[in-house]
């Protein structure tokens, strides 16, 4: 009876055992699931701006075309021109499919890049860039739309004493306006030229 009574108990504790592995299983992939959602979210591209010929503009205006986009600001000695020019490469590259393509600077630095200063700025790159700003409130609002990340930072070697942290990865939106995906600063043009052609020319 006893021997009995201690197999039934076993064979319980193994039943529990199970389900609470199972269980563990199951939270563990609702987590990673979570966390994937978390960090990579989905979002739309949603902006009212004004380009640097002084028109307003809103992701509408691209509506049919694939949006390369960039966040940064005139004044930045190295990250954003490094870009800028791989973006000027990409576009170089795409040949007859750059018409499909429409690259935008949008600045993190509303007090410094008027629609007069970024003339003066985006076309030195020669690629179709269009500069694009706005009011403080506007930029912010960008910013969360997308989202990304900016910050003023005191520097009193900078011109007019402060620099800008912000997001540097690099976006592309299809032509109905979803993110795509998005490239991580230092990425290649080669490599940046081949994924975006294959996905225009599908």
């Amino acid at each position: 009876m006893t021997l009995t009574f201690l197999r039934k108990v076993l064979w319980a504790s193994v039943g529990v055992a199970a389900l609470a592995l199972v269980w563990l299983l199951l939270w563990a992939d609702y987590r990673a699931d979570r966390a994937r959602t978390e960090t990579e979210p989905v979002f739309r591209a949603n902006f009212e701006l004004t380009d640097h010929s002084g028109m307003v503009r809103t992701q509408e205006d691209f509506a049919g075309q694939w949006m390369l986009i960039f966040f940064g600001f005139a004044n930045c000695p190295d990250i954003c021109p490094t870009t800028l020019s791989e973006v000027a490469a990409v576009m170089d590259g795409l040949g007859e499919n750059a018409e499909q393509v429409q690259p935008l600077f949008i600045s993190i630095d509303p007090e410094r890049d008027t629609p007069e200063n970024l003339a003066d700025y985006v076309p030195v790159f020669n690629a179709g860039i269009l500069g694009l700003t706005g009011t403080p409130d506007q930029i912010e609002r960008t910013a969360e739309n997308f989202p990304i990340f900016y910050e003023k930072i005191e520097e009193a070697s900078a011109p007019d004493g402060y620099t800008m942290s912000h997001t540097s990865h690099l976006f592309l939106f299809g032509p109905d306006a979803d993110l795509v995906t998005t490239w991580s600063y230092g990425t290649p043009a080669e490599e940046i030229l081949a994924d975006l052609r294959k996905r225009i020319t599908r």
